[in-house]
C-alpha cells in the first residue's frame, strides 16, 4: 500500500517545513505532493529550493493564486498512490494521526475516511476529527451542518 499526502501550500512560511518533517516521519510508504498557488510571503522561494535538494518531493508550483480546490485537483493529477490524504501544511492536522485514519480502510471497514474539526457521537459513530467509517457517512452528511 502506497500512500500519497497531497498538500496545498499557500503562505505557509512559518509552519510548512515543520509539517513537511513531520509528514516524512510517518511510517509508511509514501510519496508526498506539494501544490504552491504563488504565495507572496517567501513560501515559494523556500520550496523553489527545497524541490531542488529533494528530488523524492513532488513539488508544484502554480503560476497564479487559484485557491486550494485548485491546488488539490493539481495535486490529484500527480497522485501515484493507492490511497490520498489531504493535509494541510498549517499543521491543523497532525500527521501522527495517519495511522488511526486509515484503519477503517486498511481493516476493510470503509472505503473513505471524512475528518472533521468537530466531536460528536451520533448513533454510535464517533467522528472526532480523525475518522468516519462508510456506515456513518449518511449520518455526518446529514448532521455536520447542524453543528456547525
Amino acid at each position: 500500500m502506497k500512500l500519497s499526502i497531497v498538500i496545498p501550500v499557500y503562505n505557509e512560511k512559518d509552519t510548512f517545513l515543520s509539517l513537511l518533517d513531520r509528514v516524512r516521519q510517518t511510517p509508511f510508504d509514501k510519496e508526498i505532493i506539494l501544490v504552491e498557488d504563488c504565495s507572496t510571503d517567501g513560501t515559494r522561494d523556500i520550496l523553489k529550493k527545497l524541490a531542488e535538494e529533494d528530488t523524492s518531493l513532488k513539488c508544484v508550483f502554480h503560476e497564479k493564486n487559484m485557491g486550494k480546490g485548485a491546488a488539490l485537483a493539481t495535486g490529484f493529477k500527480h497522485v501515484e498512490g493507492d490511497i490520498v490524504i489531504i493535509q494541510d501544511a498549517d499543521l491543523e492536522y497532525d500527521p501522527a494521526e495517519y495511522p488511526v485514519i486509515l484503519a477503517p480502510i486498511l481493516d476493510g471497514r470503509a472505503d473513505v475516511v471524512y475528518g472533521s474539526r468537530f466531536s460528536a457521537v451520533l448513533s454510535g459513530c464517533t467522528f472526532s476529527g480523525i475518522m468516519l467509517e462508510t456506515s456513518c457517512l449518511r449520518l455526518f452528511q446529514t448532521f455536520l451542518p447542524i453543528l456547525t
